[in-house]
């Protein structure tokens, strides 16, 4: 691959085309459908009817309109679990903070509300969040709504930092759910899947800001990590492991940790100190990724790997996660680089990182600590979707729980058998949604099979 394809590459978060629209399973595209895509342009919505609102109102208006439509947030999922192909609603305009609560640590803002724009005004406020994804770009309602995660073996999926959900249901009204008030049935609605309605509000826990620095440690040698795995992962506040699979060892070991903790060293471990900032994929320039080095800095700006005042052009790849329990990682792992000549010419980079169990129904985290396996594939569509089987039958053993927003192809049977609140979820949706206005392709395809 030339260095001007690398250089198109925007924080290793893209995907790109290859004229097929893409759901977990990955059907080629039908007939007919719209122009727009999602934000990695690998996936075609089925419909170019998209309105913007700026009000509860008017959303409650437009829900009791139609017949059919889904929500779609920042249009960050690879697949099609925010598509539809009659009608598209956005709630970008609706990013405000509504309210910061110091007595009961809690915040609340509108749908539309990013990360990282919630980032600056809390740290300013004295408060922070327990974990963020590796992008601040993502949408606080989206993100929630699949389980999106960051790292650290302590730390839950941005979800588990939900408190409360304002939502619209199918007969345009209105909903709060809390876990105060509203116990197994708050459970159930956090990690929602678009499925319940369309989310307007969401309350966060929040907590006192924190400092943070990060380090980087360059060829952890594979039988290091197979030996003390679950140290090095706990060796800093969240941790993540970069691999290309090859040469048995971790690229990179990037350990993001609170500025009164003690640094990691994994020299011990055989790794070496980077020198200079690095990019996952080695080949990049770490201009966009956030300060390493030790720099002290707010926890906004380190917990991801990208910075916030970055904003990405389109890049070339597509992603997939895998979900294992964390007794299992390590076996995980040597499965996938048994596979390495495999995987190796289809891959840009790997990311491994560990999520703590958590009790939202549809949460691949469900009752699970939890180490996931990520894959940022070359825009090759054809020959990732023949190798996607091949990496699920070989994590088979361990019972994989994928990405909701990511590239799978697990059967709905098996998929469904993982989640063994599905029936709970789906009479959820039933509640909530009697006339399946909010179902579509990939719903009915991998949960109602």
């Amino acid at each position: 691959m030339n260095k001007r394809m690398f250089l198109r590459l925007s924080a290793a978060i893209l995907g790109g085309t290859s004229g097929r629209r893409l759901f977990g399973r990955g059907p080629d595209a039908p007939a007919s459908g719209g122009t727009l895509t999602n934000w990695a342009g690998n996936y075609r919505y089925g419909t170019d009817d998209l309105t913007s609102l700026a009000t509860v109102d008017k959303v409650r208006a437009y829900v009791r309109g139609h017949d059919s439509l889904k929500a779609l947030g920042t249009r960050h999922c690879f697949n099609g679990i925010a598509d539809s192909t009659h009608a598209l609603l956005s709630l970008k305009p609706m990013s405000r903070v509504i309210e910061l609560d110091p007595k009961g640590s809690t915040v609340t803002v509108e749908a539309g509300t990013t990360y990282g724009q919630l980032g600056p005004y809390l740290h300013e406020k004295g408060f922070a969040l327990h974990n963020l994804a590796s992008l601040p770009h993502i949408s606080i309602a989206g993100a929630c709504a699949t389980a999106t995660h960051g790292s650290g073996v302590k730390n839950g999926n941005l979800s588990t930092a939900v408190s409360a959900l304002e939502f619209v249901t199918a007969d345009g009204g209105l909903l709060t759910l809390s876990r105060d008030k509203d116990g197994e049935t708050f459970l159930g609605a956090v990690v929602h899947l678009g499925a319940l309605g369309v989310v307007t509000k969401v309350t966060l826990d929040v907590q006192p800001a924190y400092t943070m620095r990060q380090e980087v440690y360059e060829n952890l040698p594979l039988s290091q990590l197979a030996d003390h795995f679950d140290a090095i992962m706990s060796g800093g506040y969240s941790v993540s492991l970069f691999t290309d699979w090859q040469k048995k060892r971790i690229n990179e070991v990037w350990v993001k940790r609170r500025a009164d903790d003690p640094e990691a060293d994994l020299r011990r471990y055989g790794a070496t100190l980077a020198a200079r900032n690095l990019h996952p994929i080695a080949e990049l320039s770490a201009e966009n990724c956030t300060e390493q080095m030790g720099a002290p800095g707010p926890w906004y700006d380190r917990l991801p790997h990208f910075r916030m005042g970055f904003t990405p052009s389109s890049g070339e790849e597509l992603q997939s996660e895998y979900f294992v329990p964390r007794e299992n990682a390590v076996d995980a792992v040597l499965a996938i680089e048994r596979l390495r000549d495999q995987v190796g010419p289809r891959l840009f980079i790997s990311e491994i990182r560990a999520i703590d169990a958590d009790r939202l129904w549809m949460s691949p985290c469900y009752k699970q600590s939890s180490v996931t396996l990520h894959f940022t594939w070359k825009p090759d569509w054809e020959n990732v979707r023949k190798l996607l089987p091949v990496i699920e039958k070989e994590l088979s053993p361990y019972k994989p729980r994928p990405h909701w927003g990511k590239l799978f192809t697990i059967e709905p049977k098996i998929l469904q058998s993982r989640f063994e609140r599905l029936g709970d979820f789906k009479e959820l949706a039933r509640r909530y949604d009697p006339p399946g206005k909010f179902r579509n392709e990939f719903l009915a395809s991998n949960l109602y099979d």
